[in-house]
This record gives C-alpha cells, sequence and structure tokens, in this order.
C-alpha cells in the first residue's frame, strides 16, 4: 500500500484495490478508529475501538478472577493446596447436560479424576470438561450460562480427600 501514487485513490485506473486485511492493518497502524475506502461501485468501511477505550474492558474483565483467590486464602489452613480447574477455551459455561438435568457435581461432591464436571459450549460444540486429580468440590467459582475466557478458573478441587 505504501507504494500507491494515486492520492489514495483506489478506484484510480492502474490502482490496486486494498484489500480489507490491507485496511485493518493501517487502520491499526495508525491508530485510526474509523476508515472507509469507496471505488467502482464498492465501499469498505472499517469501524474499530482505540486501543485506550479497548484496554479499559480487558481491564475490567480479569478484575473479576482474583477475588475467588482471595476467598480460597481466607479459607482454613491447606487452602493453598487446592487445585484449579480452569477453562480450556472460550465459551459459554454450563453446570448440567441439559436444562432440566441436574448438575455434574455441586460443591462438596466428590469426583473422581476424569470424572466430567461441566460443559463449556464454543461454536454450537459441547465440550465436557474433567477433573484433572480426584477430590472434594470445595467451590463452584461460575454460574450457569456465564460465558467464561481461556484460563478462567472453574472450579476448586481439594485433594486431601
Amino acid at each position: 500500500m505504501a507504494g500507491r501514487k494515486n492520492g489514495g485513490k483506489a478506484g484510480a485506473p492502474g490502482a490496486a484495490r486494498p484489500t480489507v486485511t490491507e485496511l485493518v492493518e493501517l487502520a491499526v497502524k495508525h491508530d485510526l478508529a474509523e476508515l472507509e475506502v469507496e471505488g467502482s461501485g464498492t465501499r469498505i468501511r472499517v469501524v474499530r475501538q482505540r486501543a485506550a477505550a479497548a484496554a479499559a474492558p480487558r481491564v475490567e474483565g480479569p478484575a473479576p478472577m482474583p477475588s475467588p483467590m482471595p476467598a480460597a486464602v481466607a479459607e482454613p489452613a491447606g487452602a493453598g493446596d487446592l487445585v484449579k480447574i480452569e477453562a480450556p477455551m472460550v465459551g459459554t459455561f454450563y453446570r448440567a447436560p441439559s436444562p432440566d438435568a441436574a448438575p455434574y457435581v455441586q460443591e462438596g461432591d466428590v469426583v473422581k479424576d476424569g470424572q466430567v464436571l461441566c460443559i463449556i459450549e464454543a461454536m454450537k460444540l459441547m465440550n465436557e470438561i474433567e477433573a484433572k486429580t480426584p477430590g472434594r468440590i470445595a467451590r463452584v467459582l461460575v454460574e450457569n450460562g456465564q460465558p467464561v475466557e481461556f484460563g478462567q478458573p472453574l472450579f476448586l478441587i481439594d485433594p486431601r480427600v
């Protein structure tokens, strides 16, 4: 795109049309909130959040995650032994296989290694999340039907059972 000498007119004779990818890269490179190109009956508009505005929600998103950790620290001695089960993907957290079924596990349940704890729906696929250690469910950290992020803690398991 840097080699174009047509005054930025994508529709000029002999000029190559910019691709959407090139336009997005240009908007990111120059920190543009909006970029619109029109030519030969085609109009491409790229609208993005500025870096400062986009960073604010990301700061708020992880803020709730540390709250379960102080609660775990406040638990009786040995709370540091709890095993965290984290979301392996982004999706929607479900505690049961269907809306009318009982949850896979509840707080206080004893689980085996490999036992299904919940489902994360991602791109219309239901992914079973299994226990990575045997133990007792100490805490369920996510509400049913809530979106979860990669690496977000879902359960705390006490392996000392």
